[in-house]
């Protein structure tokens, strides 16, 4: 399948585009939700990550493909019609494009919003990381040659002193 794959940055989305090519699809296609102002970092949303938004221009330049990018604004509510605006006119650009790739892994209020998205413009949603164990996922990540630097932590008991911590090494 030709893939639109929705990035925002971080490890995950990175590591579901190389699951993507291993099971022989195509990324066609880089795109993400990035905050309306590019001096903020990280927007209070449940759907989105966008902290290390500024990288994802570069990654879409490594690879040599286009990259499609609508800036967000917080609303409250469904956060799922600027996904929505987003896709449907990578799709308008890029007609061939069949399926999503997502990084979602354990959160389902985006696989579900992201899977609902993919419904409604006639596309399939690739989860490949979903419900896999994130210990598990970190050491496949670290193998396949993922280099990743902590910038933003979710969990609990993690502190300021796990920032910046680089991974893998």
């Amino acid at each position: 399948m030709k893939v639109v794959a929705l990035v925002s940055g971080g490890k995950d989305s990175c590591y579901a585009m190389m699951k993507c090519i291993q099971y022989g699809h195509e990324i066609v296609a880089l795109a993400n939700l990035m905050p309306a102002d590019d001096s903020v970092d990280e927007l209070d949303s449940f759907m989105y990550q966008t902290v290390g938004h500024q990288i994802i221009v570069s990654y879409a330049e490594c690879m040599g493909l286009p990259h499609q990018t609508l800036n967000y604004k917080t609303t409250p509510g469904d956060e799922v019609e600027d996904m929505f605006v987003l896709l449907n006119e990578v799709k308008r650009q890029i007609p061939s494009i069949t399926a999503v790739s997502s990084g979602a892994i354990a959160s389902d209020y985006q696989r579900l919003r992201v899977e609902s998205v993919c419904s409604r413009l006639g596309l399939v949603s690739l989860a490949y990381l979903w419900k896999q164990d994130q210990s598990l996922l970190l050491q496949e990540m670290i193998t396949n040659g993922i280099l990743a630097i902590t910038v933003k932590l979710e969990g609990h008991g993690s502190g300021p002193q796990n920032l910046e911590e680089i991974m893998g090494l």
